[in-house]
């Protein structure tokens, strides 16, 4: 499936994975048993999460702790399938 198709499908999902002040350690092993069960899950970063770091390097250093491919991030919210 295309990028476009996939973006397109996650603009309706729910957030079901929130990242705070734990950092992303706290939700791999959550994000991976969603992963297993589902397609796409959308991650939300708090505010105590990002620190200096911005969305697109979390996210993207999350997709790669847990094997996953970051689809796209918007704002403070990233879609990892």
């Amino acid at each position: 499936m295309v990028d476009h198709e996939l973006r397109k499908e996650a603009h309706d999902l729910d957030v079901t994975v929130w990242v705070g002040k734990s950092g992303i350690g706290a939700v791999t092993e959550e994000l991976s048993n969603q992963l297993d069960d589902r397609k796409l899950v959308k991650v939300k970063f708090l505010r105590a999460a990002r620190g200096t770091d911005d969305t697109e390097e979390l996210a993207a250093e999350l997709a790669e702790r847990v094997d996953a491919e970051l689809v796209e991030t918007r704002g403070n919210t990233a879609v990892l399938t």
